[in-house]
Protein backbone atom coordinates (compact mmCIF):
# COMPACT_ATOMS: atom_id res chain seq x y z
CA UNK A 1 0.00 0.00 0.00
CA UNK A 2 1.24 3.48 -0.97
CA UNK A 3 1.01 5.86 1.98
CA UNK A 4 2.46 9.04 0.48
CA UNK A 5 1.65 10.86 -2.74
CA UNK A 6 2.43 14.38 -3.88
CA UNK A 7 1.26 15.63 -7.29
CA UNK A 8 1.31 19.24 -8.45
CA UNK A 9 0.26 19.85 -12.06
CA UNK A 10 0.43 23.56 -12.84
CA UNK A 11 -1.70 24.53 -15.83
CA UNK A 12 -2.97 21.28 -17.25
CA UNK A 13 -2.19 20.91 -20.96
CA UNK A 14 -4.52 20.01 -23.84
CA UNK A 15 -7.50 21.78 -22.34
CA UNK A 16 -8.86 25.23 -23.07
CA UNK A 17 -7.87 27.67 -20.33
CA UNK A 18 -5.89 27.40 -17.11
CA UNK A 19 -6.47 24.84 -14.37
CA UNK A 20 -4.27 23.09 -11.80
CA UNK A 21 -4.37 19.63 -10.20
CA UNK A 22 -3.04 19.19 -6.65
CA UNK A 23 -3.05 15.82 -4.87
CA UNK A 24 -1.41 15.10 -1.52
CA UNK A 25 -1.65 11.91 0.53
CA UNK A 26 0.31 11.47 3.77
CA UNK A 27 0.41 8.36 5.96
CA UNK A 28 -2.34 6.83 3.88
CA UNK A 29 -4.75 9.74 4.44
CA UNK A 30 -5.93 12.18 1.75
CA UNK A 31 -4.68 15.64 2.68
CA UNK A 32 -5.63 17.41 -0.51
CA UNK A 33 -7.13 16.66 -3.90
CA UNK A 34 -7.97 19.88 -5.66
CA UNK A 35 -9.14 20.94 -9.09
CA UNK A 36 -8.18 24.63 -9.17
CA UNK A 37 -9.55 27.01 -11.78
CA UNK A 38 -7.22 30.01 -11.92
CA UNK A 39 -8.46 31.71 -15.09
CA UNK A 40 -9.16 35.44 -14.90
CA UNK A 41 -12.93 36.08 -14.66
CA UNK A 42 -14.77 37.40 -17.72
CA UNK A 43 -17.72 39.75 -17.61
CA UNK A 44 -19.89 39.12 -20.65
CA UNK A 45 -23.09 39.47 -18.61
CA UNK A 46 -22.07 42.99 -17.63
CA UNK A 47 -21.11 43.82 -21.22
CA UNK A 48 -24.62 42.91 -22.39
CA UNK A 49 -26.51 45.10 -19.93
CA UNK A 50 -27.96 48.09 -21.79
CA UNK A 51 -27.42 46.54 -25.22
CA UNK A 52 -30.26 46.17 -27.70
CA UNK A 53 -31.76 42.72 -28.30
CA UNK A 54 -30.21 42.27 -31.75
CA UNK A 55 -26.69 42.86 -30.42
CA UNK A 56 -26.84 39.97 -27.96
CA UNK A 57 -26.19 37.06 -30.40
CA UNK A 58 -23.30 38.94 -32.05
CA UNK A 59 -21.61 39.60 -28.72
CA UNK A 60 -22.34 36.20 -27.16
CA UNK A 61 -21.05 34.36 -30.22
CA UNK A 62 -17.64 35.71 -29.20
CA UNK A 63 -17.66 34.20 -25.73
CA UNK A 64 -16.04 31.09 -27.16
CA UNK A 65 -14.06 30.20 -30.28
CA UNK A 66 -15.06 26.52 -30.01
CA UNK A 67 -18.77 26.83 -29.21
CA UNK A 68 -19.47 30.15 -30.90
CA UNK A 69 -22.44 28.63 -32.77
CA UNK A 70 -23.88 27.20 -29.56
CA UNK A 71 -23.59 30.55 -27.77
CA UNK A 72 -25.17 32.32 -30.74
CA UNK A 73 -28.10 29.88 -30.88
CA UNK A 74 -28.65 29.98 -27.09
CA UNK A 75 -28.67 33.78 -27.24
CA UNK A 76 -31.10 33.81 -30.16
CA UNK A 77 -33.39 31.34 -28.40
CA UNK A 78 -33.41 33.43 -25.21
CA UNK A 79 -34.43 36.53 -27.18
CA UNK A 80 -37.10 34.65 -29.14
CA UNK A 81 -38.57 33.13 -25.98
CA UNK A 82 -38.70 36.57 -24.37
CA UNK A 83 -40.50 38.07 -27.39
CA UNK A 84 -42.83 35.12 -28.02
CA UNK A 85 -41.27 34.13 -31.38
CA UNK A 86 -41.59 30.54 -32.64
CA UNK A 87 -39.05 29.74 -35.36
CA UNK A 88 -40.33 28.14 -38.56
CA UNK A 89 -39.67 24.47 -39.33
CA UNK A 90 -37.15 25.55 -41.97
CA UNK A 91 -35.26 27.69 -39.47
CA UNK A 92 -35.30 24.93 -36.86
CA UNK A 93 -33.84 22.41 -39.32
CA UNK A 94 -31.10 24.78 -40.50
CA UNK A 95 -30.18 25.70 -36.92
CA UNK A 96 -30.00 22.04 -35.92
CA UNK A 97 -27.87 21.21 -38.96
CA UNK A 98 -25.53 24.07 -38.06
CA UNK A 99 -25.43 22.91 -34.44
CA UNK A 100 -24.62 19.34 -35.53
CA UNK A 101 -21.59 20.53 -37.48
CA UNK A 102 -20.26 22.42 -34.48
CA UNK A 103 -20.71 19.27 -32.38
CA UNK A 104 -18.90 17.19 -35.00
CA UNK A 105 -15.89 19.49 -35.37
CA UNK A 106 -15.52 19.99 -31.61
CA UNK A 107 -15.83 16.29 -30.72
CA UNK A 108 -13.39 15.23 -33.45
CA UNK A 109 -10.89 17.85 -32.32
CA UNK A 110 -11.11 16.64 -28.73
CA UNK A 111 -10.99 12.94 -29.55
CA UNK A 112 -8.02 13.05 -31.90
CA UNK A 113 -5.98 16.07 -30.89
CA UNK A 114 -6.56 16.30 -27.13
CA UNK A 115 -7.45 12.79 -25.89
CA UNK A 116 -5.83 10.35 -28.33
CA UNK A 117 -2.23 11.38 -27.43
CA UNK A 118 -2.84 10.04 -23.90
CA UNK A 119 -3.72 6.61 -25.25
CA UNK A 120 -0.93 6.61 -27.85
CA UNK A 121 1.80 7.59 -25.36
CA UNK A 122 2.38 10.99 -26.95
CA UNK A 123 2.67 14.33 -25.20
CA UNK A 124 0.69 16.09 -27.92
CA UNK A 125 -0.71 15.56 -31.40
CA UNK A 126 2.50 16.72 -33.09
CA UNK A 127 4.47 13.45 -32.67
CA UNK A 128 1.44 11.66 -34.14
CA UNK A 129 1.87 13.53 -37.43
CA UNK A 130 4.96 11.37 -38.03
CA UNK A 131 4.04 8.21 -36.11
CA UNK A 132 0.34 8.00 -37.08
CA UNK A 133 -0.17 10.22 -40.16
CA UNK A 134 -3.30 8.30 -41.24
CA UNK A 135 -4.98 9.18 -37.96
CA UNK A 136 -4.18 12.88 -38.19
CA UNK A 137 -5.28 13.05 -41.85
CA UNK A 138 -8.61 11.38 -41.05
CA UNK A 139 -9.28 13.77 -38.20
CA UNK A 140 -8.34 16.85 -40.20
CA UNK A 141 -10.60 15.76 -43.07
CA UNK A 142 -13.66 15.29 -40.87
CA UNK A 143 -13.06 18.57 -39.06
CA UNK A 144 -12.66 20.42 -42.37
CA UNK A 145 -15.99 19.10 -43.63
CA UNK A 146 -17.76 20.27 -40.47
CA UNK A 147 -16.11 23.68 -40.69
CA UNK A 148 -17.00 24.01 -44.38
CA UNK A 149 -20.66 23.31 -43.60
CA UNK A 150 -20.58 25.92 -40.82
CA UNK A 151 -19.30 28.36 -43.45
CA UNK A 152 -22.13 27.48 -45.79
CA UNK A 153 -25.00 27.65 -43.30
CA UNK A 154 -23.69 30.07 -40.68
CA UNK A 155 -21.75 32.47 -42.91
CA UNK A 156 -18.40 31.48 -41.44
CA UNK A 157 -17.00 28.65 -39.37
CA UNK A 158 -16.41 30.70 -36.25
CA UNK A 159 -18.59 33.51 -34.89
CA UNK A 160 -21.48 32.92 -37.36
CA UNK A 161 -23.05 35.87 -39.14
CA UNK A 162 -26.20 34.45 -40.74
CA UNK A 163 -28.21 33.08 -37.76
CA UNK A 164 -30.26 35.91 -36.25
CA UNK A 165 -33.34 36.38 -34.10
CA UNK A 166 -36.26 35.26 -36.24
CA UNK A 167 -34.26 33.11 -38.66
CA UNK A 168 -31.35 33.71 -41.01
CA UNK A 169 -30.06 36.69 -42.95
CA UNK A 170 -29.38 34.41 -45.92
CA UNK A 171 -30.11 30.81 -46.85
CA UNK A 172 -27.55 28.30 -48.17
CA UNK A 173 -27.47 27.30 -51.84
CA UNK A 174 -29.17 23.92 -52.26
CA UNK A 175 -26.46 22.91 -54.74
CA UNK A 176 -23.97 23.25 -51.88
CA UNK A 177 -26.15 21.08 -49.64
CA UNK A 178 -26.08 18.36 -52.30
CA UNK A 179 -22.28 18.43 -52.31
CA UNK A 180 -22.18 18.28 -48.51
CA UNK A 181 -24.54 15.31 -48.54
CA UNK A 182 -21.97 13.36 -50.54
CA UNK A 183 -19.10 14.43 -48.28
CA UNK A 184 -21.08 13.47 -45.16
CA UNK A 185 -21.64 9.99 -46.53
CA UNK A 186 -17.87 9.62 -46.87
CA UNK A 187 -17.42 10.75 -43.25
CA UNK A 188 -19.31 7.69 -41.99
CA UNK A 189 -16.36 5.49 -43.04
CA UNK A 190 -14.02 7.87 -41.21
CA UNK A 191 -16.06 7.50 -38.04
CA UNK A 192 -16.02 3.71 -38.31
CA UNK A 193 -12.22 4.00 -38.57
CA UNK A 194 -12.27 6.16 -35.44
CA UNK A 195 -14.31 3.54 -33.60
CA UNK A 196 -11.84 0.82 -34.54
CA UNK A 197 -8.97 3.01 -33.36
CA UNK A 198 -10.59 3.74 -30.00
CA UNK A 199 -11.31 0.05 -29.43
CA UNK A 200 -7.54 -0.42 -29.21
CA UNK A 201 -7.27 2.12 -26.38
CA UNK A 202 -7.07 1.01 -22.76
CA UNK A 203 -9.80 3.10 -21.13
CA UNK A 204 -9.29 3.32 -17.34
CA UNK A 205 -11.78 1.29 -15.33
CA UNK A 206 -12.84 3.99 -12.89
CA UNK A 207 -16.39 4.37 -11.64
CA UNK A 208 -17.86 6.91 -9.22
CA UNK A 209 -21.62 7.08 -9.13
CA UNK A 210 -22.92 10.55 -9.96
CA UNK A 211 -25.95 12.45 -11.25
CA UNK A 212 -26.19 13.34 -14.95
CA UNK A 213 -28.09 16.38 -16.25
CA UNK A 214 -29.14 17.15 -19.82
CA UNK A 215 -31.99 18.32 -22.00
CA UNK A 216 -34.85 15.83 -22.08
CA UNK A 217 -35.60 14.17 -25.39
CA UNK A 218 -39.16 14.30 -26.69
CA UNK A 219 -39.09 11.70 -29.44
CA UNK A 220 -35.66 12.87 -30.58
CA UNK A 221 -32.14 13.24 -29.27
CA UNK A 222 -32.16 16.82 -27.88
CA UNK A 223 -29.81 19.66 -28.76
CA UNK A 224 -31.84 22.91 -28.88
CA UNK A 225 -34.36 23.76 -26.16
CA UNK A 226 -36.84 21.74 -24.15
CA UNK A 227 -37.25 20.40 -20.64
CA UNK A 228 -34.34 19.56 -18.33
CA UNK A 229 -33.80 16.15 -16.73
CA UNK A 230 -31.40 14.35 -14.40
CA UNK A 231 -30.72 10.66 -13.86
CA UNK A 232 -31.83 11.13 -10.24
CA UNK A 233 -35.36 11.88 -11.43
CA UNK A 234 -35.36 15.70 -11.38
CA UNK A 235 -37.31 17.35 -14.22
CA UNK A 236 -37.61 21.10 -14.76
CA UNK A 237 -38.76 23.48 -17.46
CA UNK A 238 -36.21 25.38 -19.53
CA UNK A 239 -37.04 28.63 -17.70
CA UNK A 240 -36.41 26.91 -14.34
CA UNK A 241 -32.71 26.42 -15.13
CA UNK A 242 -31.55 28.09 -11.88
CA UNK A 243 -33.23 25.28 -9.92
CA UNK A 244 -31.15 22.87 -11.97
CA UNK A 245 -27.78 24.64 -11.70
CA UNK A 246 -27.80 26.03 -8.13
CA UNK A 247 -24.50 27.87 -8.58
CA UNK A 248 -22.24 28.66 -5.64
CA UNK A 249 -18.74 30.00 -5.01
CA UNK A 250 -15.67 28.12 -3.74
CA UNK A 251 -12.30 29.56 -2.81
CA UNK A 252 -10.19 27.38 -5.14
CA UNK A 253 -11.98 28.42 -8.32
CA UNK A 254 -12.64 31.64 -10.20
CA UNK A 255 -15.57 29.79 -11.76
CA UNK A 256 -18.80 29.03 -9.93
CA UNK A 257 -19.70 25.42 -9.13
CA UNK A 258 -23.08 23.69 -9.38
CA UNK A 259 -25.01 20.95 -7.56
CA UNK A 260 -28.46 19.38 -7.66
CA UNK A 261 -29.52 16.22 -5.82
CA UNK A 262 -25.96 15.40 -4.71
CA UNK A 263 -22.75 17.30 -4.07
CA UNK A 264 -22.20 17.56 -7.83
CA UNK A 265 -23.48 16.48 -11.23
CA UNK A 266 -22.10 16.01 -14.73
CA UNK A 267 -23.19 17.42 -18.09
CA UNK A 268 -21.92 16.65 -21.59
CA UNK A 269 -22.01 13.80 -24.08
CA UNK A 270 -22.09 11.04 -21.45
CA UNK A 271 -24.94 12.78 -19.61
CA UNK A 272 -26.93 13.16 -22.85
CA UNK A 273 -26.52 9.47 -23.70
CA UNK A 274 -27.39 8.36 -20.16
CA UNK A 275 -30.61 10.38 -20.33
CA UNK A 276 -31.52 9.95 -24.01
CA UNK A 277 -30.00 6.68 -25.23
CA UNK A 278 -33.27 5.55 -26.82
CA UNK A 279 -33.32 8.57 -29.13
CA UNK A 280 -29.89 7.98 -30.68
CA UNK A 281 -29.75 7.13 -34.39
CA UNK A 282 -29.68 3.30 -34.74
CA UNK A 283 -26.14 3.43 -36.17
CA UNK A 284 -25.01 5.46 -33.15
CA UNK A 285 -26.69 3.06 -30.72
CA UNK A 286 -24.88 0.17 -32.40
CA UNK A 287 -21.50 1.87 -31.96
CA UNK A 288 -22.36 2.75 -28.37
CA UNK A 289 -23.28 -0.81 -27.45
CA UNK A 290 -20.13 -2.14 -29.12
CA UNK A 291 -18.15 -0.23 -26.46
CA UNK A 292 -20.45 -1.32 -23.66
CA UNK A 293 -21.79 2.23 -23.34
CA UNK A 294 -25.40 2.20 -22.19
CA UNK A 295 -27.44 3.77 -19.38
CA UNK A 296 -26.28 4.22 -16.73
CA UNK A 297 -22.55 4.47 -17.33
CA UNK A 298 -20.68 6.18 -14.48
CA UNK A 299 -17.11 6.00 -15.80
CA UNK A 300 -16.10 9.61 -16.65
CA UNK A 301 -13.42 8.39 -19.08
CA UNK A 302 -16.27 7.00 -21.21
CA UNK A 303 -17.23 10.57 -22.09
CA UNK A 304 -14.67 10.20 -24.89
CA UNK A 305 -16.64 7.26 -26.28
CA UNK A 306 -19.89 9.16 -25.79
CA UNK A 307 -18.50 11.95 -27.97
CA UNK A 308 -17.64 9.41 -30.68
CA UNK A 309 -21.17 8.00 -30.51
CA UNK A 310 -22.60 11.50 -30.88
CA UNK A 311 -20.42 12.07 -33.95
CA UNK A 312 -22.08 9.05 -35.58
CA UNK A 313 -25.48 10.36 -34.52
CA UNK A 314 -25.11 13.93 -35.82
CA UNK A 315 -23.68 12.82 -39.18
CA UNK A 316 -26.55 10.42 -39.81
CA UNK A 317 -29.17 12.87 -38.60
CA UNK A 318 -27.60 15.63 -40.72
CA UNK A 319 -28.03 13.49 -43.82
CA UNK A 320 -31.73 13.23 -43.01
CA UNK A 321 -32.04 16.98 -42.38
CA UNK A 322 -30.41 17.75 -45.73
CA UNK A 323 -32.85 15.45 -47.53
CA UNK A 324 -35.79 17.21 -45.86
CA UNK A 325 -34.43 20.64 -46.77
CA UNK A 326 -33.77 19.63 -50.37
CA UNK A 327 -37.34 18.30 -50.72
CA UNK A 328 -38.89 21.57 -49.53
CA UNK A 329 -39.18 25.00 -51.08
CA UNK A 330 -37.25 27.82 -49.45
CA UNK A 331 -39.54 30.21 -47.59
CA UNK A 332 -38.70 33.65 -46.25
CA UNK A 333 -35.54 33.28 -44.20
CA UNK A 334 -36.44 35.70 -41.44
CA UNK A 335 -39.50 36.57 -39.35
CA UNK A 336 -40.37 40.06 -38.21
CA UNK A 337 -39.23 40.83 -34.67
CA UNK A 338 -41.25 43.04 -32.32
CA UNK A 339 -39.42 43.64 -29.02
CA UNK A 340 -41.36 43.58 -25.76
CA UNK A 341 -40.74 43.62 -22.02
CA UNK A 342 -40.07 40.19 -20.59
CA UNK A 343 -37.58 37.46 -19.73
CA UNK A 344 -36.41 34.64 -21.95
CA UNK A 345 -34.23 31.57 -21.41
CA UNK A 346 -32.39 29.62 -24.09
CA UNK A 347 -30.96 26.17 -23.32
CA UNK A 348 -28.71 24.52 -25.91
CA UNK A 349 -26.64 21.34 -25.69
CA UNK A 350 -23.16 22.42 -26.77
CA UNK A 351 -20.41 19.76 -26.98
CA UNK A 352 -19.53 20.05 -23.26
CA UNK A 353 -23.08 20.07 -21.90
CA UNK A 354 -26.08 22.35 -21.37
CA UNK A 355 -25.50 26.04 -22.00
CA UNK A 356 -28.02 28.53 -20.60
CA UNK A 357 -28.59 32.15 -21.62
CA UNK A 358 -31.18 34.24 -19.79
CA UNK A 359 -32.06 37.86 -20.65
CA UNK A 360 -34.48 40.32 -19.07
CA UNK A 361 -35.66 43.10 -21.43
CA UNK A 362 -37.34 46.49 -20.99
CA UNK A 363 -40.16 47.74 -23.27
CA UNK A 364 -37.69 48.98 -25.91
CA UNK A 365 -35.88 45.65 -26.11
CA UNK A 366 -32.78 46.65 -24.17
CA UNK A 367 -31.19 44.09 -21.85
CA UNK A 368 -31.75 44.92 -18.18
CA UNK A 369 -30.25 41.76 -16.73
CA UNK A 370 -28.26 38.87 -18.15
CA UNK A 371 -27.13 35.45 -16.94
CA UNK A 372 -25.01 32.84 -18.73
CA UNK A 373 -24.34 29.43 -17.19
CA UNK A 374 -21.61 27.48 -18.96
CA UNK A 375 -21.43 23.66 -19.08
CA UNK A 376 -17.85 23.45 -17.80
CA UNK A 377 -18.81 25.45 -14.70
CA UNK A 378 -21.47 22.80 -14.04
CA UNK A 379 -18.80 20.08 -14.30
CA UNK A 380 -16.14 21.58 -12.02
CA UNK A 381 -17.53 20.14 -8.77
CA UNK A 382 -17.87 16.70 -10.33
CA UNK A 383 -14.27 16.85 -11.56
CA UNK A 384 -13.22 17.72 -8.01
CA UNK A 385 -15.02 14.75 -6.44
CA UNK A 386 -13.78 12.39 -9.17
CA UNK A 387 -10.20 13.45 -8.42
CA UNK A 388 -10.65 12.85 -4.69
CA UNK A 389 -11.83 9.29 -5.19
CA UNK A 390 -9.31 8.57 -7.95
CA UNK A 391 -6.39 9.70 -5.77
CA UNK A 392 -7.37 7.53 -2.82
CA UNK A 393 -8.17 4.49 -4.93
CA UNK A 394 -5.00 4.34 -6.97
CA UNK A 395 -2.67 5.41 -4.17
CA UNK A 396 -4.04 2.55 -2.05
CA UNK A 397 -3.07 0.19 -4.88
CA UNK A 398 0.53 1.42 -4.69
CA UNK A 399 0.50 3.24 -8.01
CA UNK A 400 3.43 5.62 -8.68
CA UNK A 401 2.89 9.39 -8.45
CA UNK A 402 3.64 9.81 -12.14
CA UNK A 403 0.96 7.30 -13.14
CA UNK A 404 -1.62 8.75 -10.75
CA UNK A 405 -0.86 12.20 -12.17
CA UNK A 406 -1.37 10.96 -15.73
CA UNK A 407 -4.71 9.38 -14.83
CA UNK A 408 -5.74 12.62 -13.12
CA UNK A 409 -4.85 14.59 -16.25
CA UNK A 410 -6.76 12.15 -18.44
CA UNK A 411 -9.73 12.37 -16.10
CA UNK A 412 -10.00 16.15 -16.40
CA UNK A 413 -9.42 16.01 -20.16
CA UNK A 414 -12.21 13.43 -20.51
CA UNK A 415 -14.65 16.18 -19.51
CA UNK A 416 -13.30 18.27 -22.43
CA UNK A 417 -13.36 21.41 -20.25
CA UNK A 418 -13.55 24.91 -21.69
CA UNK A 419 -12.22 26.66 -18.60
CA UNK A 420 -12.13 30.19 -20.01
CA UNK A 421 -15.84 30.12 -20.82
CA UNK A 422 -16.65 28.86 -17.33
CA UNK A 423 -15.29 31.86 -15.44
CA UNK A 424 -18.42 33.96 -15.30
Amino acid sequence: MKVDCNINIHHLTRVEGHGNIRIKIHDGKLQEAKWEVVETPRFFEAILVGKKWDNAPWICGRICGICSIGHTLASIRAVENAFGITPTSQTQKLRLLLKHMETLQSHIFHLYFLSAPDFLNAGSVFPLIKSHPDIVIKAAGIKKLANDMCDCIGGRRMHPTRPVVGGFTMLPDKKELIKFRERLQDVINGLLFTAELFRTFNIPDFVRETEFVSLKGDGNYPFIGGDLISTDGVTKKEQEYKQMTNEYIVGQSTSKWSRLSRRSFAVGALARINNNFEFLHPAAREVSLSFGLKPLTHNPYMNNIAQLVECVHVVNESLGLIEELLDSEWTEPRQEVVPQKGTGVGAVEVPRGILYHCYEFDEAGHIVKCDCVIPTSQNHANIQHDLEELAVRYASEGMKDRDIGLLAEMLVRSYDPCISCSVH
